[in-house]
């Protein structure tokens, strides 16, 4: 005789000690221990919620500008510290917290809670083991550094609406000091083991730090950009004017007196070190390169591939997509070799924006009407939405020398600042007319404003999911949002559907150059080269991009191999549930969770593969 329902969930659900005695056939009893196994696994479930959410305030409490940047005020008057004190304390917390979380019963978890356990554990290893290479990562670099975050993100990110945010502002001002100290400690402790940046890239950095303490109060010169943003802020209070000039004073002061000298502290030191630097440019330099590579590969693709499985893959792509541009090149009647069709859209006055103020306005102008274009035919391929609105705007005169072409900053959680599309508009031939509506998807919607914006806004998931760091997946569907809207059919001009496979070109030839410069030992000027005879972007384009492909190895293999993840998950998709396949529904499960590794991202789409296909079953077993 068949066990009854109730004995099943008996055996399914209660711990083996239970199951012996309440499945031995007293109804009463069998229910009462249910309940309290449901019990224990609820109090498990909340303690380990718990955890989370206690580990995630202490790390806000120990980074009070990440804090910010989220919306959270712990000490609104502090930046992250970066002092040598500091990494040792966050590596002893994140390993008596591995310890901690391997004493957590995974499995009497919420299936939601298992996913949440098996990321952070995973962000746990994936930091003790980043940790072992602390000194190889640069601590400041031309591309990103405290240099030119110290302004941006005080530019961007610190808010004032009354006075007590402009105190915190000025403290920031003054804090910087302190911080700039904790970088020069950094910079020490390199140069001792030998660590040293490229020599080139050291002038970079000292003109984009010359570039912030420039103009007034500095000098006679127009308002510096922190100036001008401190005395904007304040002129939209309703203060006194004695409030007011006290506040400008304080501030000034703050600028002269801690600003200026530890910026002038920390060019010298760049100077000096300057001197000593090699023209090497790979990681492979130094002692242990190889190794410290092959984490960062690890680190930013989530997968095991060898740095030579990239460069051949990168090789791969590039000749699908070169077969593909030339395919366009015919539709639009070129006469000539690919290499030509290059140069001919490098040099063509009528793909690029005027270098004006006006070309830079209708630049601005049109990225948002194609962004316009795009939120309207959302509910055609999603029907999750992030409820933070998307600006555009250009990157600031102070950091545009040296930033990229273009990046995204995420929304506050709690709506204060809505997502930042920036568009780097310093070199107007670095942004082509044929590239705009790629560049435009990618960090905007359906790409970075959609996932990370939708990330912020989960009220399901454990604070720290939100903000998970990986690569592969963000990168990964930023290009593939470049590719959906070309099967929604809005890329309508062929030069600007090349200007599609320009950019997804651009990512495949990152495989072959990234490996290239820290594994194959090239140069700088092999990697530029590289990029003009396989591409048609500007010169100034490739030069800059190979010069971030150098301060950031391994980041720039993320985006192709992310993307081509997601398609073949797609379709896998696709192929096993033939008309029940909803596009929409897909695109939610890659989004629904937060940013996730690409093989936990396959187990999710395995997951409701199963349900659709168990959820058909079971309707047509009741029909």
């Amino acid at each position: 005789m068949p066990p009854s329902i109730k004995h099943i969930v008996c055996y399914v659900f209660v711990p083996l000690v239970l199951v012996l005695s309440a499945c031995s056939g007293d109804d009463s009893s069998a229910t009462k221990l249910i309940d309290v196994a449901a019990k224990q696994d609820l109090s498990q479930q909340q303690s380990f919620r718990t955890f989370l959410d206690k580990n995630y305030v202490q790390d806000m409490q120990r980074m009070p500008f990440t804090a910010s940047y989220r919306g959270i005020e712990t000490d609104a008057s502090q930046w992250n510290s970066v002092a040598e004190s500091f990494y040792i304390e966050s590596l002893e917390i994140n390993q008596q917290r591995l310890i901690q979380i391997n004493n957590v019963d995974r499995s009497a978890l919420s299936s939601s809670l298992q996913r949440s356990y098996d990321l952070y554990k995973m962000e746990l290893e994936r930091l003790i083991a980043k940790d072992i290479f602390r000194h190889h990562h640069f601590i400041i670099h031309q591309h990103r550094g405290a240099h030119t975050q110290a302004a941006s993100y005080l530019i961007s990110v610190h808010k004032i609406s009354n006075v007590p945010d402009a105190k915190h502002y000025i403290a920031r001002l003054k804090n910087i000091s302190r911080w700039f100290d904790q970088i020069i400690e950094q910079l020490q402790i390199r140069e001792e083991k030998q660590l040293f940046l490229a020599h080139w890239q050291y002038a970079k950095i000292i003109q984009a730090s010359n570039n912030v303490i420039s103009g007034a109060p500095f000098d006679k010169a127009d308002d510096s950009s922190l100036w001008a943003d401190f005395k904007r802020k304040i002129a939209a209070l309703d203060l006194t004017e004695a409030q007011r000039e006290s506040l400008l004073n304080k501030a000034r002061e703050a600028l002269l007196a801690e600003v200026k000298p530890a910026y002038l502290r920390l060019m010298d030191v760049l100077e000096k070190q300057a001197e000593k630097a090699s023209n090497d440019d790979g990681v492979w330099k130094f002692k242990d390169g190889e190794a410290f590579y092959a984490e960062r590969l690890r680190w930013y693709t989530t997968t095991d591939l060898s740095a030579d499985d990239v460069h051949q893959l990168g090789l791969k792509e590039v000749a699908r997509i070169h077969l593909q541009m030339q395919a366009i090149m015919k539709k639009v009647a070129f006469k000539g070799s690919l290499s030509q069709f290059f140069v001919y859209m490098r040099n063509e006055n009528q793909f690029y924006y005027d270098a004006t103020v006006e070309g830079r306005k209708t630049y601005l102008s049109d990225a948002v009407d194609v962004i316009d274009t795009m939120q309207q035919r959302l509910p055609e391929m999603f029907s999750l939405f992030p409820k933070a609105k998307l600006s555009v705007k250009r990157v600031e005169a102070f950091r545009e020398k040296s930033a990229g072409k273009a990046f995204y900053k995420s929304p506050a959680s709690d709506g204060s600042r809505p997502g930042i599309y920036y568009a780097n508009l310093y070199d107007m031939a670095a942004m082509p007319k044929y590239q705009m509506q790629a560049l435009a998807y990618h960090e905007g919607i359906p790409g970075h404003h959609m996932q990370r914006a939708i990330a912020v806004e989960l009220d399901s998931v454990p604070e720290f999911q939100k903000y998970a760091s990986f690569t592969a997946y963000t990168e990964g569907w930023g290009l593939y949002a470049e590719y959906l809207p070309k099967e929604m059919g809005l890329y309508q001009d062929p030069y600007s559907d090349f200007g599609r496979l320009a950019m997804e070109l651009w990512r495949a030839c990152r495989l072959v150059v990234d490996t290239g410069i820290h594994h194959k030992r090239w140069t700088r000027e092999q990697g530029i080269k590289y990029l003009l005879n396989n591409t048609p972007n500007a010169v100034g384009d490739a030069t800059k991009a190979i010069e971030r492909y150098i301060a950031q190895p391994g980041q720039a293999t993320a985006y192709m191999i992310g993307k081509l993840k997601i398609l073949q998950l797609r379709e896998k998709a696709r192929s096993a549930l033939g008309e029940n396949f909803d596009i929409r529904r897909f695109h939610d499960e890659v989004l629904k969770d937060g940013p996730v590794p690409l093989f936990m991202l396959e187990q999710k789409v395995d997951m409701m593969i199963e349900a659709i296909l168990s959820a058909l079953q079971g309707s047509e077993i009741s029909e």
